[in-house]
């Protein structure tokens, strides 16, 4: 007979798009995970906006791999703060946006699919500025919960975890093509900026720990590469040019911060080089393919994985996900999401610096 107790687990791990692993466990010190950020990062908090451009519910086969269903990730199966999560031994975070009874001693997943640093990039996603006062509002019921001592102790032992600034480089390499070299420069300075002023906010209500994964090689995206048939089986330069760029300005934002913020501690995660490698040399890290998304039609099956805007676009599925790199035209499998989430959590400073997640957390 069936176990009742794994029975109830079940139930209550597809109603908050976790798995019955993923309960905390009693030893070690309890961790809280607060994650910010864009689509890699997004848990299915954009199926709540309802003008969304990115909104509404993801189509099948997003989740086919690990949850079943479509729980709203872009991805196969899990995100890299979901594995994050399970490292920690906490529960996958839900959606904050999703209507649950939530347990924010765990912390909270407020990323959102299209949502950028600045106010303007996809007008109609979670942008960070609204991920912040999202947090103020968890900040807020820990007080009222466990009292102004303890929350304020658990905000400083808490890790917050960032994946933002992808989608306002998008937005400026399609808007201005050929920008120059200044002005270019003077929008990553826009961007960091506004970043540096979201986690002094952050530092003033208690969090010390911050942990960065940096801008990807944009241009290396099948979506991106499908925009330009001339580019053949290259990168994109001037998009991946604008990651660099925003790269080295956030290590230098981070270390001022550092410089300046008591008790301030932080981790960057080189995703550009890290992904990169994955794209460029598959075969090293046990994928078959690292150009095409598994998922998708068009030039490297770039675009309409699950039929597009209307679920009605023809579109190709490949029979393995865990042979590619790229699920859909801009998002990872949750294969390749894995290992990016092991260097994330311990990789060595080659990856993940000056600290990684794991030493953040067991950091006093």
């Amino acid at each position: 007979m069936a176990d009742l107790g794994h029975l109830f687990c079940v139930l209550v791990s597809l109603l908050h798009s976790g798995s019955c692993n993923d309960q905390p466990k009693a030893q070690g010190e309890h961790k809280t995970l607060f994650v910010f950020g864009d689509s890699l990062f997004d848990p299915g908090n954009n199926q709540y906006l309802n003008d969304s451009v990115e909104g509404g519910a993801l189509p099948w086969p997003y989740g086919e791999t690990y949850f079943g269903h479509s729980t709203g990730r872009l991805s196969d199966g899990r995100l890299v703060p979901d594995f994050v999560a399970q490292f920690a031994k906490l529960p996958i975070l839900p959606p904050y946006l999703q209507p649950i009874t939530h347990r924010f001693t765990d912390g909270a997943n407020f990323a959102s699919a299209g949502g950028g640093v600045l106010v303007q990039t996809h007008p109609g996603t979670i942008s960070l500025p609204m991920q912040l006062s999202y947090f103020k509002a968890v900040v807020k019921s820990l007080r009222q919960k466990l009292g102004d001592v303890a929350a304020k102790k658990l905000l400083m032992k808490a890790v917050y975890l960032f994946s933002i600034g992808g989608n306002d480089y998008f937005s400026f390499y399609t808007h201005y093509p050929n920008a120059t070299q200044p002005y270019r420069r003077q929008y990553v300075g826009m961007v960091i900026g506004n970043l540096t002023s979201v986690l002094k906010e952050i530092y003033g209500l208690g969090g010390r720990k911050i942990a960065f994964q940096n801008a990807g090689p944009l241009g290396c995206l099948p979506a991106m590469k499908a925009r330009d048939p001339q580019l053949g089986s290259e990168c994109a330069e001037e998009p991946s040019a604008l990651a660099r760029l925003h790269n080295r300005a956030l290590a230098n934002a981070l270390k001022k911060l550092e410089n300046k913020l008591p008790g301030f501690k932080y981790s960057i995660f080189d995703y550009y080089s890290a992904l990169g490698d994955r794209v460029q040399n598959p075969s090293k890290y046990g994928f078959k393919n690292g150009k095409a998304a598994c998922c998708g039609s068009g030039a490297y099956k770039g675009q309409n994985c699950g039929g597009g805007r209307n679920g009605t676009e023809p579109y190709e599925l490949c029979s393995n996900p865990s042979e590619y790199v790229w699920f859909d035209g801009g998002h990872t499998t949750e294969r390749a999401n894995r290992q990016l989430a092991e260097l994330i959590w311990s990789g060595g400073p080659r990856f993940s610096g000056p600290y990684n997640v794991k030493q953040l957390f067991e950091h006093p």
